[in-house]
């Protein structure tokens, strides 16, 4: 009889693969309650199988947090600081704000707003000038994959390993970061590992793991972790909204406004350091801002209503939300979104003109269909048809990468990208 190993034996199966794998592993550590736990695993499993082994443990401090999270982190890397190896990143890379239509990212850490930053840079952090590949065009998650191949230089090692600390509950996206096969090639037939670049892998050893599992493990081992998930509970904010990331992102904004209550002193440097955060967190969960079912003015149509908001904005946002709207409407009218049966059927329903595709180039059982911008349409897979309502949407979320229509980086940004990458690579 084959015995199911539980989520907690599984991880420690995972933990063996890497480090018998790799010359060098460290834990990508945010302070949150998944990295967290990730971070006990790892420590945990070194002191029992490994001794005298050290551990990487990468940082990116984004200046604008709780200082419950701060003292956790601080206090986390300095309990076992014997076995790990910190890499504590203060760096003013891009980081995206969905505050204010006039700002698409802001800077942790800039030196020019060093006057009115959040908080003090800790000591023995890692700047700017300690990464050959820093340029001012680098976006956060591009500091993330440059800073492996930095530390595989540094470290001499043949073969890096990333240790994320994701799970597959938490959203599709992340379910299909394992599960898809598209653009991705894993260590070996390892699905939950990644390969990032040369010699470079990302890992997630805790991909099939549930919240309820990470808060056992807490009590279970008598793991410390991060005491403000202890201050959400008590406000009552859900489970799924418990965040600790970067505070100004689409999906924070619902709870901006806890820091007034949480942590005031933090929230009255943040209302001065980014465009908007007052306003955010007035609004972030109201119809202003596009969190809940918003209504089209009388008399205008949702077409109508999109170049209204559009003329109100600055010239430079106003610019950003046209390009990626003309190249939506030329991808569905020339290329087709795939959609699956039913949905297709629902619109012949409705009579909307619609060109159906036998096959698409993409690996997917759906059809490619190609088609005009619509105004509206009440179905449920709202978010899977092209509609000027949810461009709306997009203009009053200020989600300027429009990633709420689907939007991938655009042929401008990959290029930003792509020069980033070559800078490194050649030196």
């Amino acid at each position: 009889m084959i015995r199911r190993l539980n989520v907690y034996d599984a991880a420690q199966e995972r933990l063996k693969l890497i480090f018998e794998n790799f010359d060098y592993v460290y834990v990508s550590f945010s302070g949150g309650k998944d990295s967290g736990v990730l971070l006990n695993l790892c420590v945990d499993y070194i002191r029992r199988n490994l001794p005298g082994r050290k551990l990487g443990v990468m940082h990116m401090d984004y200046e604008a947090q709780y200082r419950q999270t701060t003292d956790y982190v601080s206090n986390r890397l300095a309990d076992d600081s014997d076995i790990l190896e910190i890499y504590h990143c203060c760096v003013p890379f891009k980081v995206a704000t969905c505050t204010s239509m006039f700002q698409s990212y802001w800077r942790p850490w800039e030196d020019a707003e060093k006057d009115i930053w959040v908080r003090e840079m800790p000591e023995n952090c890692y700047r700017a000038v300690d990464f050959g590949f820093f340029n001012d065009d680098l976006w956060d998650y591009d500091f993330h994959r440059l800073f492996a191949q930095w530390l595989r230089h540094r470290k001499k090692c043949d073969r890096i390993c990333c240790l994320v600390g994701i799970r597959t509950q938490e959203s599709f996206n992340r379910w299909r970061t394992i599960h898809s096969d598209k653009n991705y090639k894993h260590f070996g037939s390892l699905k939950w590992t990644h390969r990032m670049d040369s010699h470079v892998y990302n890992a997630y050893p805790i991909y099939d793991w549930k919240t309820s599992d990470i808060w056992t493990a807490n009590g279970r081992f008598h793991w410390t972790y991060n005491h403000l998930y202890d201050l959400y509970y008590q406000a009552g904010i859900p489970i799924g909204r418990q965040r600790v990331a970067s505070p100004f992102i689409s999906q924070a904004l619902a709870t901006l406004s806890m820091y007034k209550v949480i942590d005031p002193d933090t929230w009255g440097r943040m209302v001065s350091r980014v465009n908007g955060v007052n306003f955010a967190g007035i609004y972030g969960n109201t119809l202003a801002m596009g969190w809940k079912s918003i209504r089209c003015p009388a008399g205008f149509s949702w077409k109508r209503y999109m170049e209204f908001l559009l003329a109100t904005m600055p010239r430079e946002s106003r610019e950003n939300y046209m390009d990626k709207l003309n190249v939506s409407i030329r991808f569905w009218r020339e290329r087709g979104g795939c959609l699956g049966e039913e949905t297709i059927r629902k619109l012949l329903d409705r009579n909307i003109p619609i060109s159906v595709g036998m096959q698409s180039a993409y690996r997917t059982d759906k059809r490619p269909v190609r088609m005009e911008y619509l105004d509206d349409i009440d179905i449920p897979e709202f978010r899977e048809i092209p509609t000027y309502k949810r461009m709306c949407i997009c203009i009053l979320k200020n989600d300027h990468s429009c990633k709420y229509m689907g939007f991938a980086l655009t042929k401008r940004e990959k290029e930003l990208r792509d020069s980033v990458m070559k800078k490194y690579k050649s030196l």
